[in-house]
């Protein structure tokens, strides 16, 4: 089961340079993300939503190569398999993207924007879906992060034992407490 975890930042650029450390221990193992989103709200108020997972583009790309490859096929059975794969690509990406955008995946977008309106003009929040992770390595890369705790679904304790790694790093509050 993933867990969702929501934490603030007082600086507009400081959840995305989280981020990209969290892809960088993706691809060392430590940590497995199911869905990341970043949260910036600027001067004005206005919040801009940054997904990690742009699921047009990746359900075009899918259904282009499977509209290829069964027009392909098809143009095969009437002498033609270029026409057969145009046609097949373009219908695929066509239907990938629009699949794409109608499917909701990963962290709830009700969930994004009603948060990210709560978070101080000019800082940034970071929604985190974590699939697994192993903790203490994944800390000990962020002992010197400053962030807050706005949401988890974590257990009490381990919401606990992220909160004092959190600490160390700098200030620390709880927004809102794990569920609410």
């Amino acid at each position: 089961m993933s867990e969702l975890i929501v934490l603030g930042f007082d600086e507009p650029d400081e959840a995305d340079t989280i981020l990209n450390r969290l892809v960088a221990l993706e691809k060392e193992y430590l940590i497995d993300l199911e869905d990341a989103v970043v949260a910036v709200r600027d001067n004005a108020g206005k919040v801009r939503l940054k997904q990690s997972v742009n699921l047009a583009t990746t359900a075009a790309t899918r259904g282009g190569l499977s509209g290829a490859l069964w027009g392909s096929l098809v143009g095969l059975l009437f002498m033609n398999p270029l026409a057969g794969m145009i046609v097949g690509g373009a219908f695929g990406a066509g239907s990938g993207a629009l699949a794409g955008s109608v499917v909701d995946y990963g962290i709830d977008d009700n969930l994004i924007k009603h948060l990210a309106e709560t978070i101080p003009v000019n800082s940034s929040a970071l929604f985190l879906l974590v699939r697994k992770a192993q903790p203490e390595k994944v800390l000990a890369e962020f002992k010197d992060m400053r962030a807050r705790i706005v949401r988890t679904s974590l257990s009490p304790e381990q919401e606990a034992k992220l909160q004092t790694a959190l600490s160390r790093g700098g200030t620390s509050e709880t927004a809102a407490p794990a569920g609410s």
